[in-house]
């Protein structure tokens, strides 16, 4: 083997060029190597071992007849070729690795076709490695790009493979009692196929979040040990849908094997392969819905609704995504950041897609001003960073920003990009990722409501680990930057949820409400109520002109306004500041209601009953009450099916968050958004129960769909109390709802809705007290 290989076959030489089929490989297996590529299993810079495999696609039959080595491709400076450029780069990804050793082997060692697969042994803490298969050939690139004189765009193709090796994971899967009982280990094969990619603007060096192997191995883990399936099947058809549905995977292998399933056999386990279309057809051919539920449409009345914006789908030119932050402190500051959103989509260029919640933050740097309020949105746009950052800085200087300020100072308004696709970008005037963002909380705590799972660019960290890290970091060193609140602007106030359990008093003008029906029809008698409930302890009025109670009769939509509309006229005409809300399901009363004077949109159908009401809430930016409820009045006592488990706090949290997502998508800000699990409406005595005991379940875990969000909740005088203490009389079941409401403040409710105000003002009181850390 002392031939220097300087006539390779197909090359210019005295050697004559034969075509011949390409169907002899030369291997090379277990080639390691050094390299800085990415970041290692504890996401730090740092060389570490990469192992490289290679096929060489060639033809041996001249060399196998001559036995002269010119007529083959010499491994050993095949692997010389591939190991100098392997450790004098550094790489950010696997792919771009494999990609330019595919494109040195075949310009340098003129290769006509070659696999290269790479892996990273110390990628993963749980995994025996992570990387990548890729197969080239010499018509994939330019000559230019093989020469290596202009950058080569990263791209796949259909038979590209990203893979994770023996993912070992703890969970409690099994049919057997005693597989019930205890986790075991689990061992976890992924293949994720990226798929066909031409785009033209693809970077040399860049990872999608769609096949970044340590995001999607993140999301799965944190999946698989909060689950509990009885079969291999159904745990692998799972894996396959989270990483399809939430990673946007195209197409995936996964391979589970249990190794302690069988006693005399190394494992026993399930391979699918599945892709979005298989999901896709599966959703399409669904003959019924979990729980399905009837829910009744009504007639609308053209005339009440003709000014209410329609909000479209997104349009198809904004293909950007970018994440944004927003702080105010001067002025009206809730206001400030729903006008700096409406003036974000003026031209066209941009759409929110998505708000956070909103926090009042103390301020940081400078710390002698007001404190901010502060939120976090998601955008699609087709603008580039720098015309973006130009259109947050026309908004600034338009609602008075003073750029001549003190820096960190007090400002009515505060725009900045935190994220823009997945770049790295920095010139004098914008860093993106935002360069101090991973070291303010009042930043990463919005963000984690939009964005918990998005990977930073550089810092290889979710936006939830980030914050976390911050927040252990400044625990062990006793930083103390001030308490940060969730909040709810509210007629021009600013309600912390974290502080005391705020009471909605029950105003029905109707003469057939269950308990109260016919006291307050009259617009006087509603008035003087009102009143007396704000001075009873009341925080919230709850107007409703139509009763909801089972097997009520329901009323036009005109005379549903003329109980309820000239109730807020009058008491706005006296002065009455307190927030006032209005009980409808019809977004003509609603807007009309509002535009008398009204500050909050409760809707007992969660904007399902009528399809005008997302965007009556979106027109007026008004805190609104999504309830959960099947059928209307009349139906929705037998509609209290919750499935062979009864889980009725799962498919409240199901039901409910799909009407979540209907109204942000409609342009209703997550800050404004407030959930009710509907005690009693479609829910049995047994079920409302269920919904008290676990109430914590519903918004404060982390498992939750609608986890974060403030919860209303409504026991008062309900029938299932009546039940349980044998009183017919509505009126005289107070006792009843006392210990309903401290059920809820224990559960973390944040607003509770009552009809005797004076006597659950203590009792909120004491149950704030010991349930609420912070009261």
């Amino acid at each position: 083997m002392d031939h220097q290989q300087q006539h390779p076959k197909g090359a210019a030489s005295d050697v004559a060029e034969v075509e011949l089929p390409m169907n002899d490989k030369i291997c090379i297996r277990d080639l390691t190597v050094r390299n800085i590529i990415g970041v290692d299993a504890w996401e730090r810079s740092k060389r570490q071992p990469i192992i490289i495999n290679l096929i060489v696609y060639t033809s041996v039959s001249q060399a196998g007849d001559t036995d002269h080595l010119p007529y083959s491709i010499h491994y050993g400076i095949l692997c010389k070729t591939v190991e100098a450029h392997s450790e004098k780069s550094e790489f950010r990804s696997v792919e771009a690795l494999a990609d330019s050793i595919a494109r040195v082997v075949i310009s340098k060692c003129h290769a006509p076709k070659i696999t290269v697969r790479v892996d990273k042994p110390r990628a993963l803490l749980h995994a025996a490695s992570a990387g990548v298969e890729i197969t080239r050939q010499k018509s994939d690139y330019t000559a230019d790009e093989l020469a290596g004189t202009v950058p080569c765009p990263l791209k796949f193709k259909h038979q590209d493979v990203i893979f994770v090796k023996d993912l070992r994971l703890s969970c409690i899967i099994g049919v057997n009692p005693w597989e019930r009982e205890e986790e075991q280990v689990v061992v976890l094969n992924l293949q994720i196929y990226p798929g066909y990619d031409d785009s033209k603007d693809r970077k040399a060096d860049y990872v999608s979040s769609t096949h970044n192997y340590r995001t999607i191995v993140r999301t799965i883990t944190k999946y698989i040990e909060a689950s509990s399936y009885k079969t291999v099947e159904a745990f692998v058809t799972s894996v396959a849908r989270i990483a399809i549905e939430k990673c946007h995977v195209s197409k995936i292998t996964v391979k589970m094997e249990k190794p302690s399933a069988i006693v005399f056999a190394g494992s026993a386990g399930v391979e699918i392969t599945r892709d979005r279309a298989f999901f896709a057809n599966a959703a399409a051919n669904k003959t019924h819905t979990r729980g399905a539920s009837s829910i009744s449409s009504i007639g609308l009345n053209p005339h009440h609704l003709r000014d209410i914006p329609r909000r479209g789908p997104v349009p198809a030119n904004l293909t950007h995504e970018a994440f944004l932050a927003l702080g105010s402190n001067l002025g009206d500051s809730a206001a400030n950041l729903t006008n700096a959103l409406k003036m974000l989509e003026q031209g066209g260029n941009v759409r929110v897609v998505d708000t956070s919640f909103m926090y009042e933050t103390p301020p940081m740097y400078v710390t002698d001003q007001p404190p901010f309020l502060n939120a976090a949105c998601k955008i699609k746009t087709d603008l580039a960073p720098l015309d973006l950052l130009k259109k947050l800085k026309d908004i600034e200087a338009e609602m008075g920003r003073d750029f001549n300020t003190i820096r960190n100072g007090p400002r009515p308004i505060d725009l900045d990009i935190l994220l823009y696709d997945s770049i790295e970008y920095k010139d004098d005037t914008l860093t993106i990722p935002h360069i101090a963002m991973q070291e303010r909380e009042f930043v990463l705590r919005p963000l984690c409501d939009i964005a918990k799972d998005v990977e930073h660019p550089k810092l290889y960290r979710h936006i939830s680990q980030l914050l976390s890290q911050l927040l252990l970091k400044e625990e062990e060193n006793k930083i103390d930057n001030g308490s940060i609140h969730k909040s709810m602007p509210l007629r021009g106030k600013i309600y912390h949820w974290d502080a005391k359990t705020l009471i909605m008093g029950i105003l029905n003008t109707t003469p057939d409400s269950f308990s109260d029906g016919g006291n307050y029809s009259t617009t006087e008698s509603a008035v003087l109520r009102a009143q007396q409930l704000i001075e009873d302890g009341a925080d919230i009025i709850d107007i409703g002109g139509m009763s909801t109670r089972p097997n009520s009769e329901e009323i036009s939509e005109e005379e549903e306004i003329n109980r309820v509309v000239p109730v807020i006229q009058l008491l706005r005409s006296r002065g009455f500041e307190a927030p006032i809300s209005v009980d409808t399901f019809r977004a003509s009363v609603a807007d009309k209601a509002i535009e008398a004077g009204a500050d909050l949109i409760n809707d007992v159908s969660a904007g399902r009953r009528d399809p005008a009401m997302y965007s009556v809430m979106a027109k007026w930016n008004v805190p609104v009450c999504l309830m959960h409820m099947r059928g209307d009045s009349k139906t929705m006592m037998s509609q209290n099916n919750y499935g062979a488990n009864n889980d009725v706090v799962g498919e409240i949290a199901r039901d409910l968050h799909k009407s979540v997502e209907r109204a942000i998508a409609t342009g209703v800000h997550r800050w404004n958004i407030i959930v009710d699990p509907g005690v009693g409406f479609a829910k049995d005595s047994e079920q409302s129960l269920q919904v008290l005991r676990r109430l914590p379940e519903l918004t404060h875990s982390e498992s939750s769909k609608l986890a974060g969000y403030p919860c209303l909740v409504g026991p008062s005088r309900k029938a299932f109390i009546g039940q349980l203490t044998q009183q017919t009389d509505a009126t005289k079941r107070t006792w009843g709802t006392a210990a309903a409401c401290t059920a809820s403040v224990a559960g973390g409710a944040g607003i509770v809705r009552v009809h005797d105000v004076k006597e659950i003002r203590d009792v909120i009181k004491v149950a704030d007290a010991i349930w609420r850390v912070k009261a």
